[in-house]
């Protein structure tokens, strides 16, 4: 079965939300990019992208036992001009620290956006989403 996962959002103010998740987390949301006093919706979703891919790369780098020492990854979304404002494209820039193999990092990230990733194959249902890798 299944598992289910929650979540919730409590209107304070404005365009302003306390938000949850069943894992019992909690923070604002402020879809108002004037006021900005929390990150919005559409934000977020960039960083669960983010999340979810660097968790992947870093979990199969160390199943390949790579000497990495960093892992970071950025994400640029263009959304679409009418509403709904869907992400169309989205770029994907790794930034893997430590004296690694290229081709064990190249392995995990397209890993991550072909097989593991679950929030990636979500938003390439509307979106192009693209990589590129920068090694330090």
């Amino acid at each position: 079965m299944a598992k289910i996962v929650s979540a919730t959002a409590n209107w304070t103010d404005g365009e302003r939300f306390v938000v949850g998740a069943s894992s019992g987390h909690a923070f604002v949301v402020d879809a108002d990019r004037e006021r900005n006093t929390g990150p919005g919706p559409m934000e977020l979703v960039l960083i669960g992208l983010c999340a979810c891919t660097a968790t992947d790369v870093v979990s199969i780098l160390r199943k390949k036992r790579e000497p990495f020492t960093g892992v970071e990854v950025r994400a640029e979304g263009a959304r679409a001009d009418g509403a709904p404002t869907v992400y169309e494209t989205i770029k994907l820039i790794y930034r893997v620290s430590g004296k690694v193999q290229k081709k064990s990092v190249e392995d995990a990230v397209k890993l991550s956006k072909e097989k593991y990733c679950s929030v990636s194959a979500m938003l390439q249902k509307t979106a192009k989403i693209t990589f590129e890798i920068e090694y330090a």
